[in-house]
């Protein structure tokens, strides 16, 4: 698996809640398998990074019940965190793009 760039998990956490609400371990799960398995999040680094969001007002939280019946704490995009996964996305874009042109091979 790949490490991640600080950061790089905020966004990431972002955009995995943009098709609407997941709690922590639906969140893990859809990283991991949008990835093809490259990045598995640990809950030593979910849970600091979803405080980190609810703290900047980009995310908030509420109890629903889990699909296995189990009371669970459900992340939501805020509009503060549409657009900050907008700003971020473009940021994101335009680094990989840089990085492949400073990688690409000699001619």
């Amino acid at each position: 698996s790949l490490d991640l760039l600080q950061g790089t998990l905020e966004v990431l956490i972002l955009r995995s809640l943009r098709p609407g609400p997941n709690y922590a371990y639906g969140i893990a799960q859809f990283l991991k398998q949008q990835s093809d398995q490259e990045f598995i999040v640990d809950n030593g680094s979910l849970y600091p990074a979803l405080q980190r969001l609810l703290q900047r007002g980009w995310i908030r939280a509420e109890w629903k019940t889990s699909p296995k019946g189990r009371r669970a704490k459900y992340y939501l995009l805020t509009a503060s965190g549409r657009k900050q996964l907008v700003a971020a996305t473009s940021k994101w874009q335009r680094f990989v793009e840089a990085m492949a042109r400073v990688l690409a091979p000699e001619s």
